[in-house]
């Protein structure tokens, strides 16, 4: 008897584990960022940060001033002049260890200092690495 239930629950464990694993969406990610030297370092972090993830994230890039960018503001009521602005599921202030983040304009310590933000890329990888385990 204690046999067959065994094999019970690791057939249906096998059923239901693969399928379980298989519809966990990633994370997506939208980046509005202006395509200008200083921000250039920025991006390329972001770039490598989120090839660390392979298919557990989709991300979208949206130029500033390309017209897919403009209709990309419009779309999300962006209307002032930023750096950036990096959105995770379709926020862009998020917790991160008991600290909201607003992930907008410049990493702080890099670019213009009226342009940073109060977050570092790794602050996103932290989120990234929360949001993923969660899943």
């Amino acid at each position: 008897m204690k046999l067959k239930i065994f094999f019970f629950i690791i057939i249906a464990l096998l059923i239901v584990g693969p399928s379980s694993s298989f519809s966990k969406e990633p994370v997506h990610i939208d980046v509005l960022y202006m395509d200008h030297g200083p921000l250039q370092p920025t991006i390329r972090k972001l770039r490598a940060l989120f090839t660390d993830y392979n298919d557990k994230l989709t991300i979208s890039w949206y130029d500033f001033d390309s017209e897919e960018g403009i209709d990309f503001k419009a779309k999300m009521g962006i209307t002032q002049h930023i750096p950036m602005i990096i959105w995770v599921n379709g926020q862009f202030e998020l917790p991160v260890n008991d600290r909201k983040i607003k992930f907008t304009g410049f990493p702080t310590g890099s670019g213009p200092s009226y342009f940073q933000g109060k977050w570092k890329v790794e602050d996103l990888a932290e989120l990234l690495n929360q949001l993923i385990k969660n899943k």
